[in-house]
């Protein structure tokens, strides 16, 4: 952990918690890269900001305080769009451990995963819209320390461990029909879902968020479509909850301050495990309830 270098794309709220406690862990070295200026709304979530850096990059005014948390970490910053292109994101991942890209849209997701399955590198994303929140990683082969579940008179004794993950492409694929209805409704399905829903949207929308309740029937509709098309139990979740649907609509485009602080400190805390290797780490996808504080973690496309 102590020599690795991490790659974060986009410096909005997940990110900004994500940076703070990986940096105050004391990896060798943090990349940033966003090309955006700091704006009115970035204050509430991004602690690194200040009244002063609207209009300014993100990474230029969020640099200096960044490398106060502990001075021992040598931070990069990246602010040219160019960085963004296919081939600028190739050469960076080459030169890193771990990528971790937050707040962008599926197609973007997909594009970097290629990229650093191409080149054997972990990811991590994240993302929060409003009160949901998410984070996946594809660790590739991950190995890691574990207790030896077959040794019942030692039960300190750890074993090395691989666990095989799989790409987003991948698991954007999963069928649920081979789990009961209680299985399912432990899952949370519902949250996994308009989370998904919203990529959809994103995707039809050239990358926009709703920010109103227009879009409410249209990301139900899509919602439906998504749970169709996995064969989700219909006993579990027939539809999802108009409210839910309301509500998202409505916030999806919002940053929620304690949202990102919970889904950016678990973002970071998983990086951190994946690093160290003495601990699963998530497998593969998790999500985030912010009004009822609960999260849940679903294997999508593994065995």
């Amino acid at each position: 952990m102590r020599n690795a270098t991490i790659a974060v794309y986009r410096l909005r709220g997940i990110a900004t918690e994500t940076i703070k406690n990986i940096v105050l862990a004391g990896i060798g070295k943090l990349v940033v890269v966003d090309t955006e200026d700091v704006s009115a709304e970035d204050l509430g979530a991004g602690f690194f900001f200040r009244d002063e850096d609207v209009g300014k990059k993100r990474v230029d005014a969020a640099k200096s305080r960044i490398e106060s948390l502990n001075p021992l970490v040598k931070v990069e910053t990246i602010s040219d769009p160019a960085a963004l292109q296919s081939e600028h994101v190739h050469a960076l991942v080459q030169t890193v451990d771990l990528v971790c890209v937050t707040d962008w849209d599926r197609e973007t997701l997909l594009r970097i995963n290629k990229i650093t399955r191409e080149l054997q590198k972990p990811l991590y994303t994240g993302g929060t819209y409003g009160l949901l929140g998410y984070i996946f990683c594809d660790l590739l082969a991950h190995d890691f320390i574990a207790p030896d579940r077959t040794n019942t008179k030692d039960t300190s004794k750890s074993v090395k461990t691989t666990a095989t993950y799989t790409s987003l492409d991948n698991a954007l694929g999963h069928s649920w029909g081979n789990l009961n209805r209680r299985q399912t409704k432990e899952l949370n399905p519902a949250v996994v879902f308009l989370i998904l829903s919203l990529w959809e949207y994103q995707s039809r929308h050239s990358g926009a968020l709703p920010d109103d309740d227009s879009a409410t029937k249209e990301l139900g509709d899509i919602a439906i479509s998504l749970l169709t098309k996995a064969e989700v139990n219909k006993q579990a979740l027939p539809t999802i909850p108009q409210d839910l649907v309301e509500s998202l609509s409505i916030t999806a485009a919002h940053e929620i301050s304690p949202v990102c602080a919970v889904v950016g400190g678990m973002l970071a805390q998983d990086i951190l495990k994946a690093l160290a290797a003495r601990e699963a780490p998530i497998a593969n996808f998790f999500t985030f309830d912010g009004s009822t504080g609960g999260g849940t973690v679903c294997r999508l496309g593994l065995p």
